[in-house]
């Protein structure tokens, strides 16, 4: 009976220690990005909003990063005309007729960045106009810009995907994207 709770000792010994190894994850998912997020807000009536913007971006690689409350990121509002900053005062975000920049923190990407959600929550309608982002350790992995130029739905995730496109005899095939929620980090 000693011998066999040794035995046992031992062994989760030493699946406490290869557990523990394994937990590290490769250099470059650690190292977190800085990236700046432009949005612009349509020059219709009625297209600012004072709800809360959520962002979901991301690669080919499955790097996926999410911001709720965009709101909050806000840095600075920019002439859509001439793009020079207007000022450095922090404002409310999304005024029709005005470009918005939003500074976020989140996982590097590996590939440039080819997919860009918008989600709206709260009462009032929103419409965006575009949206671009910007990788500031690499510029080769920016976006293309993304037009919405539509009014976004409430409370899903609404946007545009051009990762993973195949030409098929039936048309473009897209890959489906499924979200999965992240354990959240308390």
């Amino acid at each position: 009976m000693r011998n066999c709770s040794a035995s046992f000792l031992t062994c989760c010994v030493l699946l406490l220690a290869s557990l523990a190894g394994g937990e590290s994850l490769p250099p470059e998912k650690k190292n977190n990005c800085t990236y700046l997020v432009t949005i612009e807000t349509t020059c219709t009536l009625g297209a600012e909003t004072s709800s809360h913007v959520s962002l979901r971006f991301g690669d080919t690689n499955s790097n996926d990063i999410l911001v709720r409350h965009l709101n909050s990121k806000h840095i600075r509002r920019v002439d859509p005309l001439d793009p020079v900053v207007l000022d450095d005062i922090p404002r409310k975000p999304f005024q029709a007729c005005m470009i918005d920049e939003f500074q976020v923190m989140g996982q590097c990407v590996e590939s440039p960045i080819c997919y860009l959600y918008l989600k709206l929550t709260g009462t009032d309608d929103w419409r965006p106009g575009f949206a671009q982002v910007q990788v500031l350790e690499g510029s080769h992995l920016s976006s293309n810009y993304f037009f919405f130029r539509r009014y976004l739905p409430r409370h899903v995730w609404h946007g545009l995907d051009v990762c993973d496109r195949e030409v098929t005899p039936f048309g473009i095939k897209h890959k489906r994207k499924v979200f999965v929620k992240k354990p959240s980090k308390f």
